[in-house]
């Protein structure tokens, strides 16, 4: 998963207030409760109450709403008034004279064919709390920090908290992972069959190798047939369609973040030639290289009026 961040916003909310947030497509939405607690609403899970070093994520950009009790009024999240901090961090104060309640919120851009397969089997909400989802500590400590800085925002304040969102973004996910039921087919099945989760952890390390369905099949100590039948019934693709889809979003992410050309990235991940390359591409994205490079995919979320 290659995560951007497109927004990151330290709140400050005195009782009684509500926040709604639209339903943001291609996003996942972190919410890291740091003093007071409050309750979230997520269509298709339960309310939620969130006390101090509680972390909530909302992995499918779905609707959800923050507030201080379950009956207090909502305001739309994009017409709240924000002190704005850089293109992408702000600060928002809302609310009464009530107790506060400090939220520090993200919304993480990812790229869609790259997470799909892990984001699909999510549910709508990941909960983790600090006090007893934490033995080592870890969890804890990370939030007191993101609290410090929230309320201090001091000097390279926007850069550590939106670094460690980022990190808790992926610690939820593995979290649910570790708890999540066992399935018999999927993804998650495939990384955790003997046979199948060592063929994707060699494909994954080494993308450009001259993989070929009988050449994996050798190398998990299975025939040909057997490797195939199982491979695509867990993973949902053919074995060579995963290999070329795998690829090409390596391809993607270096079109977006480097400077090589389409014809170096198409070498250092096994095409013989960028016409190959391209044709792969274009099957996944829909779009060649080159146009994707001038294009990236973005997504736009509405502009909160500044204070």
């Amino acid at each position: 998963m290659h995560l951007t961040g497109a927004l990151y916003c330290v709140a400050r909310l005195g009782e009684p207030w509500g926040i709604e947030a639209p339903r943001l497509d291609g996003m996942m939405t972190l919410q890291i409760v740091t003093a007071g607690q409050c309750w979230i609403e997520v269509d298709g899970a339960e309310p939620q109450l969130l006390g101090p070093g509680s972390m909530t994520l909302i992995p499918h950009g779905t609707p959800h709403r923050m507030r201080s009790a379950l009956d207090a009024a909502t305001v739309p999240l994009f017409d709240l008034p924000a002190e704005r901090v850089s293109e992408r961090f702000e600060t928002i104060h809302h609310g009464g004279d009530g107790p506060l309640c400090h939220i520090t919120y993200g919304a993480l851009r990812f790229d869609r064919v790259a997470a799909r397969r892990i984001t699909n089997v999510l549910p709508p909400l990941i909960h983790l709390d600090a006090t007893t989802a934490d033995p080592t500590g870890w969890m804890q400590s990370t939030l007191r920090l993101i609290a410090d800085e929230a309320s201090q925002l001091g000097p390279g304040a926007e850069i550590i908290i939106t670094r460690i969102a980022d990190i808790l973004v992926i610690q939820a996910i593995r979290s649910w992972i570790r708890r999540a039921p066992i399935y018999e087919q999927g993804w998650i099945a495939a990384l955790n069959d003997d046979l199948i989760g060592r063929a994707l952890a060699m494909i994954h390390q080494a993308p450009a190798a001259p993989w070929s369905v009988a050449g994996l099949a050798r190398e998990v100590g299975t025939s040909r047939s057997a490797f195939a039948s199982r491979f695509t019934a867990l993973v949902g693709v053919s074995v060579m369609s995963y290999v070329s889809e795998w690829r090409t979003q390596l391809a993607r992410a270096l079109l977006h973040t480097s400077a090589e050309t389409v014809a170096r990235i198409a070498d250092s991940l096994g095409y013989q030639s960028e016409a190959t390359f391209s044709c792969a591409y274009r099957r996944t994205f829909g779009a060649s290289p080159g146009n994707d490079r001038r294009a990236p995919e973005g997504l736009e979320i509405p502009t909160q009026p500044a204070v």
